[in-house]
């Protein structure tokens, strides 16, 4: 079974995937990831098509389960996953300036080549990584979801941002930097092209927000040089995170464009990624628990100028050990 399911409660789109509780064990010590099994070629980044995907362009007519009041639509879209390198346990960190790069371009690339079908409305790239959030794969991967509606929290978030805009003429995503550099304590670190800060309202105690300082709508509208830049400040995020414990730190970073062949979004929406990571301490992990899950109602646990010091913190510590970089 495999389709959309349309929760009347939410007027959002469900993905119902059983076929996905078909996936095979893995072999011990195998990995379809690694090119020395031969599942992939030799490769530095590379696109892999999710093998039980969610999504799919060829999608199988839905159960016979709807009615006039249970909708059904079919799973179209599209589940790439997106290799990082062909290093086993390779982590981002280790990885230079010119493969960062390239691992950006891919993302571009990818994004693109989903944007070209209209049916696409939202292009989603995301990495799970860590046992905390469920990866069973080491294999330094993300992933690329394409789906065919808009997610509720894209819908939510691009008709707020739309909102502002129309009331102040301005920016949200704009505004919301803009006040967080005059107050500077939540700033974790910044470069040219983009700013690392947690936000004020974070409901994550770690989840920072890594911004473009310019106004981009698309990842594929940053400049050459924004790429280099972006690939860098994905890597020294994480470089930071794992400095900030002393463990390889567990996340789900999520990347927002704009959404795809549903008009105009270039004057209030903002390119950005969000980090949500599970821990609240060294050995604690933030769980979403009933007022989270059940009602939305966030809560984080720790204060945001307390957690952000530690962030910069952690982050000089990163820096001050990263290997030179290749320019």
């Amino acid at each position: 079974m495999a389709e959309l399911r349309w929760n009347p409660l939410l007027k959002d789109w469900h993905m119902i995937a059983s076929n996905r509780q078909n996936r095979p064990q893995m072999p011990k010590d195998y990995c379809p990831f690694c090119p020395s099994f031969g599942n992939v070629p030799d490769y530095e980044v590379l696109e892999y098509d999710n093998d039980f995907p969610a999504l799919t362009q060829n999608p199988p007519q839905p159960d016979e389960v709807g009615t006039n009041f249970f909708k059904v639509a079919p799973n179209y879209g599209k589940c790439e996953v997106i290799l990082y390198s062909p290093g086993h346990t390779t982590t981002l960190p280790e990885l230079s300036d010119a493969h960062m790069r390239k691992l950006v371009d891919l993302w571009c690339e990818r994004f693109n080549v989903m944007k070209s079908d209209e049916k696409i409305k939202y292009v989603f790239p995301f990495e799970n990584r860590g046992e905390a959030v469920g990866v069973t794969m080491p294999h330094p991967h993300g992933q690329m979801y394409g789906y065919s509606f808009i997610p509720k929290r894209l819908e939510v978030e691009t008709q707020n941002a739309r909102e502002y805009y129309e009331e102040n003429g301005r920016n949200l995503f704009a505004d919301m930097l803009d006040n967080e550099r005059k107050f500077g304590a939540r700033i974790i670190f910044s470069n040219e092209a983009f700013t690392v800060y947690l936000p004020f309202y974070t409901d994550y105690p770690y989840g920072v927000y890594i911004v473009p300082n310019r106004q981009v709508v698309y990842i594929t509208e940053l400049s050459d040089h924004e790429k280099d830049l972006l690939g860098i400040t994905i890597r020294d995020t994480v470089g930071m995170f794992d400095n900030l414990f002393d463990y390889r730190f567990p996340y789900m970073m999520c990347m927002y464009n704009a959404p795809v062949n549903s008009g105009d979004y270039s004057a209030f929406w903002r390119y950005h990624i969000k980090f949500f990571p599970p821990m609240r301490s060294a050995e604690k992990q933030k769980f979403n628990a009933s007022s989270e899950t059940g009602a939305w109602a966030n809560c984080n646990p720790t204060c945001p100028e307390e957690t952000s010091e530690e962030l910069r913190a952690a982050y000089n510590r990163y820096i001050a050990h990263r290997p030179p970089q290749d320019q």
